[in-house]
């Protein structure tokens, strides 16, 4: 079995052909990818050219937006941030967004045909658990109902009291909610009343501010069981009944443990091949969510991710590599590394990597060093830098998840996969990059790993700060790989020890490389 690929895409995004998008437009104005664009072609490339094991749909379940559909309602403008709203401030748990359907009334049928394109196409499908927070106004903007399931959150809780064992939310009694000065301007004649106040989805306060996740608020578990536990766990078999293979669950570490480990063993009980990904954050805490948890997988975003981030902004170490693997130990194949998700800004763009043309080294060491699984985030294989001004997004270096937007890159590559044609020169070596390294993580770069640098520290050539060497493979062959952080050329000796050889099933006792170029893709014919 190869490497385990993500794909995490936006399907608002994903097929949207407007061409000049107007910053803070609307819907009309700018426009929204649908269910039907992640078609078998958008399917074949993902498998075929990206390696693609899983694809991560984010903001499919229903959220706070500014729009009305049929039996759908409008959130109130100054608890949706943006105009499309954030995909993490949830109405309806057992819906989907209604404006990523053609016909709206039909959008379940429209997503689990998507569900079925996707498995038929070989590939597994996740999508977002958010257990921490809801939006604002769950349950008022329209609600989807079934026998037998569970009251709509926060529909009996006694608001009388600021926390109550039976209640879904916490209040503050005789406090109103004050909202900080919304983006777009929002004035009193649309205003928001929430009285008591309930506490946000990031702060106990009344009074949140513009920088906290106001237009959210947080579910109570406690730490033992309560009616919100139940109603969770409905929710998550709810979704894995429809053929969801996994979940990427929200900001676990703000939520107790013992909710999530009582939820993971009963949806394995029933649904054993269901795989749940934590984003965490506390390196202390990985073993305790693995083990004692139940993760199948964490985010390394406090490892090899932040390693490699410092190492691009000339403030990091290659040796932190090696440093990272060593503390994780029988940890690492639980790691999901990655260099780019929605959270995090663009490789490309100037706070991070600065220009795709160094993406080669950086993706060697992220993707192919170990067995552990890699995310791509949709974009990031034809170089997006995610800097333009969009509305509630600014020019941050990361793709809006809050606006109707059209990206240029994604309506390039959407072309490109449907046509064969539309990439910009750099875009399309970037994509070479990508489809090189998808190749050799399921080929060459699958088995064991063996890091050279500890051998190599004082070999001619070799900057144990700037380059890292290892060999991937086993059962007699190995592939060598030699990373370059560094702006320059690097030409060097390395030395393979007997042990790697050994390690490896290969019968050769000692080798030396001479001249070896460490440039894994050639972007010399490009301008930088």
């Amino acid at each position: 079995m190869g490497k385990m690929i993500v794909y995490q895409m936006l399907p608002r995004l994903w097929g949207n052909g407007c061409q000049s998008p107007v910053r803070g437009g609307s819907l009309l104005e700018n426009g929204t990818g649908k269910f039907r664009n992640i078609d078998s072609e958008t399917l074949s490339f993902l498998r075929d050219g990206l390696g693609v094991s899983h694809v991560w749909y984010t903001g499919v379940i229903r959220h706070a937006t500014t729009v009305p559909f049929e039996g759908c309602l409008a959130s109130n403008p100054m608890v949706v941030k943006g105009k499309a709203g954030s995909p993490y401030a949830i109405t309806d748990y057992y819906d989907v967004n209604p404006y990523l359907a053609d016909n709206p009334e039909d959008r379940m049928s429209e997503f689990e045909s998507l569900l079925n394109r996707t498995h038929d196409a070989g590939m597994k499908v996740l999508i977002d658990f958010v257990s921490n927070h809801v939006s604002r106004d769950y349950g008022k903007a329209g609600m989807t109902q079934a026998p037998g399931r569970p009251p709509v959150l926060g529909s009996t809780d006694d608001c009388s009291v600021h926390w109550c064992p039976g209640n879904d939310f916490f209040y503050y009694p005789g406090q109103p909610l004050i909202l900080p000065v919304p983006w777009n301007s929002v004035t009193a004649a649309s205003p928001f009343y929430e009285n008591p106040a309930k506490a946000s989805g990031n702060c106990f306060s009344p009074s949140p501010g513009f920088n906290d996740w106001y237009e959210t608020i947080r579910l109570n578990y406690c730490d033992f069981p309560t009616p919100t536990w139940d109603r969770m766990l409905d929710i998550v078999r709810f979704w894995c009944s429809k053929g969801v293979d996994g979940f990427r669950c929200d900001m676990v570490e703000m939520v107790p443990w013992q909710f999530m480990k009582w939820l993971i063993a009963r949806i394995k009980e029933d649904y054993p091949e269901v795989i749940f990904i934590a984003e965490v954050y506390r390196k202390e805490l990985y073993r305790h969510y693995v083990e004692n948890v139940g993760f199948d997988f964490l985010y390394d975003k406090s490892g090899l991710y932040d390693t490699l981030r410092g190492i691009a902004s000339g403030n990091g170490d290659a040796r932190g590599i090696t440093w990272n693997w060593q503390a994780l130990g029988n940890l690492q194949p639980k790691m999901l590394n990655f260099l780019e998700n929605h959270d995090e800004q663009r490789f490309a763009s100037p706070y991070f990597g600065s220009s795709a043309c160094r993406t080669g080294a950086f993706l060697c060491a992220s993707m192919l060093f170990n067995t552990s699984p890699f995310m791509i985030y949709s974009g990031e294989e034809v170089g997006e830098a995610g800097m333009e001004a969009k509305g509630f997004s600014g020019t941050d270096g990361r793709t809006t998840i809050f606006d109707w937007w059209s990206v240029g890159s994604l309506r390039r590559l959407y072309d490109y996969v449907h046509t064969g044609e539309g990439l910009e020169i750099k875009e399309a070596a970037c994509l070479r990059a990508f489809k090189k390294a998808a190749g050799l993580a399921q080929g060459a770069a699958s088995g064991k790993t063996f890091d050279l640098c500890y051998c190599n520290q004082d070999s001619p050539g070799f900057d144990p700060g700037k380059h890292f060497a290892f060999l991937r493979g086993g059962n007699g062959s190995a592939a060598l790989f030699v990373a370059n952080f560094s702006s320059e050329d690097a030409f060097m000796y390395l030395r393979i020890p007997a042990e790697a050889m050994e390690f490896m099933g290969v019968k050769k006792t000692e080798t030396s490389f001479k001249d070896v170029s460490v440039n894994a893709w050639d972007y010399s014919a490009l301008p930088v």
